[in-house]
């Protein structure tokens, strides 16, 4: 599977997680294409998933390992991807450090991950598939009570988390505070956790983020209807060199986790 065929079927997974995605798309893009900055996913630390696992994937279409995050509150671990073809999205990806959780939360894991199939990380297609498991109200709830990050990925799986709207590419915008203002004056709710604009020009990248749309999930007794998938923001400054800065800032990334908070 090609780059932008993977990123199609991804994208197209997504719209069903976030129908807000469209609406946005065509607010901010007034008919012009979007380009994405990068695009989220989350895993479990846990055996023949993690991070390596799926980024092997992106690896195998020419993407080279970056920065490190540790979000130590949060019990995560993340890296993210560049390709050497700029106009391509960067690759985020955190993983939940199941070794640091409480051993009720690493049981209700360890029920999911047994119902993997074998070899399940190795199809291309799980980028996208959503969640490979069965998983029950009350797991969900357990896990929501101790980690947000563990409930969202039990009931979503594994899929963009979100995708990352460039606002340095947006013809009619200059400012991330112009992009949010757009958005909540089209009645669009966005993240407040940290303040509306994570980052600044200081640490040369600023962010901001919808909360996530609500979609209903299929559990193993009954639908809920929960917070999904996000959008998010991002404009870049230029370091001393005058190429924009391509990493990210972990303590806005850890705020952008919250997009997905229930509440």
């Amino acid at each position: 599977m090609d780059i932008n065929t993977l990123f199609n079927h991804m994208w197209q997974d997504y719209l069903h997680q976030c129908p807000s995605a469209d609406a946005i798309h065509q607010l901010l893009g007034k008919g012009e294409a979007i380009i994405n900055d990068h695009v989220a996913f989350r895993t479990f630390r846990a055996p023949g998933l993690g991070i390596d696992k799926l980024a092997q994937h992106f690896l195998a279409l020419g993407y080279e390992a970056k920065g490190e995050y540790h979000f130590e509150a949060k019990k995560l671990y993340a890296r993210h991807y560049e390709h050497p073809d700029a106009s391509q999205p960067k690759v985020f990806i955190s993983e939940l450090m199941l070794e640091q959780c409480s051993e009720a939360l690493q049981a209700i894991v360890a029920d999911l991950v047994a119902q993997l199939p074998q070899g399940y990380t190795d199809d291309v297609a799980h980028l996208y598939g959503g969640a490979p498991w069965l998983v029950t109200q009350a797991q969900y709830r357990s896990l929501l009570a101790e980690s947000e990050y563990a409930a969202w990925l039990s009931a979503f799986g594994f899929r963009a988390n979100h995708f990352t709207v460039s606002v340095n590419d947006l013809s009619g915008f200059d400012t991330l505070q112009g992009v949010n203002d757009a958005l909540k004056g089209s009645g669009f709710v966005l993240n407040s956790a940290g303040g509306e604009i994570k980052g600044s020009a200081e640490v040369l990248l600023e962010q901001s983020s919808t909360m996530a749309d609500k979609v209903a999930v299929a559990f193993k007794d009954g639908a809920l209807e929960i917070p999904a998938c996000f959008y998010e923001f991002a404009l870049r400054y230029p370091m001393a060199d005058g190429a924009l800065y391509t990493g990210f800032v972990a303590a806005s990334a850890d705020k952008i986790f919250e997009s997905t908070n229930a509440g």
